[in-house]
């Protein structure tokens, strides 16, 4: 089985698109926003937690997060789009999310102002980073589903390359 058939190739089932279209929408928003509202969300954000080179990790952020998002919309190399998401999320929890849950400064990571901290100030203020990491490493997992390119593409590879009659 080749590469591009490992990423394309999945037998989940067509609801599988309710879970790509709740992580590629957030993901899609969340990276045109880092354009929009630099200060909020963007650069100025990245800078305050503090975030090294904000100014160009940013937009490359906002636009690794536009793309993929839009990718895993489609069904698109759905697995390959959701590895750097997955790396996006895990690194938003340990930057902004591991604070709260210890109520302090963590390994240069600044500590925001929230209304409770430890193990319920986490869980509240990660909801959002915790579903998408866990949509994302789901679509990792099972792949785009019924309803996708990836499986035009799976089924368009099968029917071109002829049966092995071993």
């Amino acid at each position: 089985m080749s590469m591009l058939e490992r990423i394309t190739i999945s037998h989940a089932p067509a609801a599988t698109v309710l879970i790509r279209i709740v992580v590629g929408t957030v993901f899609l928003s969340e990276g045109i926003q880092k354009f929009i509202f630099p200060d909020e969300v963007g650069a100025g954000r990245f800078a305050k937690i503090p975030i090294a080179n904000a100014e160009t990790v940013a937009p490359l952020i906002g636009g690794i997060e536009a793309v993929c998002g839009i990718l895993i919309l489609a069904g698109l190399f759905t697995r390959f789009a959701a590895i750097p998401l997955i790396a996006i999320m895990l690194t938003a929890i340990f930057t902004t999310k591991i604070p709260i849950l210890l109520g302090s400064e963590f390994l240069g990571f600044s500590l925001r102002k929230v209304s409770y901290y430890g193990i319920w100030g986490f869980l509240h203020e990660s909801r959002t980073d915790l579903a998408m990491l866990f949509g994302s490493l789901f679509l990792l997992i099972v792949g785009a589903g019924r309803i996708s390119i990836d499986n035009i593409l799976s089924r368009a590879r099968q029917i071109d390359e002829p049966e092995n009659k071993s």
